[in-house]
């Protein structure tokens, strides 16, 4: 597939993950390129350098999970493609379970839905690592069970059998990106925040104490955002990726108690760090099976972990406010 002459879709674009796709997508230049986010966690600051290159970027503020605001997006820009990535996130199904499992469910529906319809051509839809649950056996596989540990990861796994019933029903072109951690520039950093962005708000607000949930021994498969967005792009370009789900992380297991060293050595903290109790739910081992991806894809991720720390704690030191 050519990006030429196409018009695409990105929910959640103005979110972590989705403005870094945008941005990875205006290289491909585009016919039309359209942002769908409530801003539950996305900022328009997050799109200023995609306004910048390309002007002509659409942002629309409202819910992926309201069928008539997505449907009238989507026939309105004529749109081939569609990016779904809205999401309410993991710490949310903590607060408010059911209203967060509803929303994450009806996305799923509604995009399936309205690709069943004939409203646009080609559905490519982020899945979550946090839907497999702690690591049965490492490395994880697309065949490992799906085994929620949270109301977010099984709302996560309800999309995904959602999008993967309307491919085998239907005999639409969907496919499945399921990315492990990301991390990077523009990650959230306030309420709902990830640990990198915690840890280094903490230590560049002078806090001389830092919390680890649990013993540190959890372990994630981190990957870089501009890798996960680089992948999304590939998706699009290639036939052997649909009605498939695809592992995309750098395969490679990093525990929390590594993770909070290298934070601190990169921000030169002197402070400590205490542990703190178990967050509910939270997975125990994490660590990804890339081989499709690099089958199927090329996929290779380009930066590595530690590099990739540093760039984040140069990003958020010049532009954390």
């Amino acid at each position: 597939m050519s990006f030429l002459n196409k018009s695409i879709l990105v929910t959640g674009g103005a979110g972590f993950i989705g403005s870094h796709l945008v941005d990875a997508l205006i290289k491909e230049n585009p016919e039309n390129l359209v942002v769908l986010s409530n801003f539950f966690l996305g900022k328009e600051d997050n799109l200023k350098e995609a306004i910048e290159k390309y002007p002509k970027l659409k942002i629309y503020h409202g819910s992926a999970a309201d069928y008539e605001t997505i449907k009238r997006i989507i026939e309105n820009n004529n749109i081939d493609l569609v990016y779904n990535l809205a999401v309410i996130p993991l710490p949310a199904s903590l607060e408010d379970p059911l209203w967060s499992t509803l929303e994450n469910v009806k996305i799923a529906l509604n995009v399936c839905e309205l690709l069943r319809k004939g409203s646009f051509k080609k559905l490519i839809h982020f899945s979550s690592s946090e839907a497999y649950g702690s690591a049965l056996s490492v490395p994880m596989n697309e065949k490992h069970e799906l085994n929620p540990e949270t109301p977010y990861a099984a709302s996560k796994a309800s999309g995904d059998l959602i999008v993967d019933s309307y491919y085998r029903t239907f005999k639409l072109d969907t496919s499945i990106l399921r990315p492990f951690n990301n991390y990077g520039p523009r990650q959230n950093a306030g309420k709902f925040a990830a640990i990198i962005p915690i840890f280094i708000k903490k230590i560049i607000n002078k806090e001389d104490t830092l919390t680890l949930n649990g013993d540190g021994k959890q372990t994630r498969d981190f990957i870089y955002v501009s890798d996960t967005a680089n992948a999304a792009v590939e998706f699009a370009k290639n036939k052997n990726v649909i009605g498939k789900t695809i592992n995309i992380a750098i395969g490679r297991e990093i525990s929390m108690n590594y993770l909070a060293e290298l934070i601190c050595k990169e921000m030169d903290f002197k402070g400590k760090i205490v542990h703190g109790p178990e967050r509910p739910g939270d997975v125990k081992r994490h660590f990804a099976d890339i081989s499709l991806a690099k089958k199927l894809l090329n996929f290779e991720p380009k930066v590595k972990f530690e590099e990739g720390i540093k760039l984040t704690c140069d990003w958020y030191k010049k532009n954390l406010k």
